[in-house]
């Protein structure tokens, strides 16, 4: 069975369900502030940048083995260079 996706969007929704899993895999690990859409993300600007014509089951399967480790140190570097400022106002 193929499946075609005519956006990211689309590609996003289909596999919401393995990017929870994921998320919840991760919460359990102790990296509690990860989030589905940081996952996302991740594989979107690291793993798949280049990428093309894609399965299905290998996008599945880069979520689910995606290393804790990798995403932990990409979340970091993307929240230095954002320079996130508290604001009392």
């Amino acid at each position: 069975m193929d499946f075609e996706f005519s956006t990211k969007e689309e590609l996003f929704t289909r596999v919401r369900p393995a990017l929870k899993a994921k998320e919840v895999e991760l919460h359990r690990l102790g990296y509690t502030y990860i989030k589905d859409i940081d996952i996302w993300n991740y594989l979107i600007e690291l793993k798949w940048k280049s990428s093309k014509n894609l399965m299905l089951s290998d996008i599945v399967n880069d979520i689910m083995h995606l290393n804790e480790k990798k995403i932990d140190e990409y979340l970091k570097n993307k929240m230095t260079r954002s320079g996130r400022n508290k604001y009392f106002n």
